[in-house]
Parts: structure tokens; C-alpha cells; sequence
């Protein structure tokens, strides 16, 4: 990512801060997920799912492009009273670190290089969880721009392409917050099946 990505990305998480609330759809889908282990949070900002995970029972790392993010979400962590790890990395041209990961999520990060080396990544039995926004959410909200986008259905077309996991949900429409967006969850096989 060049320089004046992450200076941007830092200018936005320094006029915005943090959250706190986790992703509606991290927290609908808390039955599938496991309460030990490890857990990846890809590009987790300034750490509001990173938190929740973690809270939850999960060793946590975050990986996040923007100096700022890192900052915060070390700082929230800490007064949260929950361990978390901090990675700066740009995920455009820098790996994962390794897994095994229990819980790999993505939200709201277009990363189709992630989503296609998780069955590599995955502990067995472990759980990819992405949410990505579509095109057609630009019918009602003008941000995020069409580059950070899916097609509609490219997300089905991607998973097509995917061996070695189970899909256990793939829907894209629009959401109780007004979002049209690409839900997936995988699952890597348990061990012994």
C-alpha cells in the first residue's frame, strides 16, 4: 500500500477513533464460534471485533495497515483488560502471519488473496468468516467507493474456486442496517472427517 494510503487510513482513525461495538455480523454468528484458541482479526482497525473475540476466551492478533489503528486498539485492549496482539502489516503485499487459526475474519476488507490461501491457514476445523460490502450497496450509500467493492456474485464465483472447506453459509443481500453486502463463513474439516 503506498505511504499515502496509511497516511490517509491514520488520519481517519485519528479524527474518528475507536469503536466499540462489535460487527453486527460477527455477533449473529457467535453460536459458531469457538470460545479458545486463536484468532485473526485482517485489517481490524482500531480493534472493536478484535476485542470481542478476545473477550470471548480467544488469543487474538490483529493485523492493521495504519500506525493510528495499532495504537488505539493496543490502547482499548489494555483498558478493556484483554490481552490482544498488534501486528502493522499491509496485507497487500505482506502475508498472513501463520496459523493455525481457529478463527480467521475479515470485515470490511477486500482481500480475495486471504480468503483463497485460508484452507492453508485454518486450524482443522477452523472458521473464515468474511463480510464485505457489494456494488449494489452504492444505491444507497456513496462510501465505501466501487474499488473496495464485490460484483455481485463474485463472492459465489470465488468460493467455486475453493477446495478443502465447507461452505457453511454464502448469502449476499441487504442487511437489517441497510448495507448490501457478501456473507461467508467457512469451515475447514475437524480432525478425523
Amino acid at each position: 500500500m503506498p505511504d499515502d494510503d496509511r497516511q490517509r487510513w491514520n488520519a481517519r482513525h485519528a479524527d474518528r477513533g475507536p469503536t466499540d461495538e462489535p460487527a453486527r455480523f460477527l455477533v449473529e454468528r457467535a453460536e459458531l464460534l469457538p470460545t479458545h484458541g486463536r484468532a485473526i482479526d485482517v485489517a481490524g482497525g482500531t480493534g472493536r471485533n478484535a476485542r470481542w473475540l478476545a473477550s470471548r476466551g480467544l488469543s487474538v492478533t490483529l493485523t492493521d495497515v495504519a500506525d493510528e489503528a495499532c495504537r488505539i486498539a493496543t490502547q482499548r485492549a489494555r483498558e478493556d483488560g484483554v490481552d490482544l496482539e498488534v501486528i502493522r502489516s499491509d496485507l497487500t503485499s505482506e502475508p498472513l502471519p501463520p496459523g493455525p487459526w481457529d478463527v480467521i475474519l475479515i470485515h470490511h476488507f477486500l482481500a480475495v488473496e486471504v480468503v483463497r490461501a485460508a484452507p492453508d491457514l485454518l486450524a482443522p476445523g477452523g472458521l473464515l468468516l468474511w463480510c464485505q460490502p457489494t456494488v449494489r450497496n452504492l444505491e444507497r450509500h456513496a462510501r465505501p467507493a466501487r474499488r473496495w467493492l464485490l460484483a455481485e456474485g463474485e463472492l459465489r464465483e470465488l468460493v467455486a474456486t475453493i477446495d478443502g472447506v465447507q461452505v457453511v453459509e454464502l448469502t449476499e443481500g441487504w442487511t437489517e442496517g441497510g448495507r448490501h453486502e457478501a456473507h461467508l463463513v467457512l469451515q475447514a474439516p475437524a480432525p478425523g472427517s
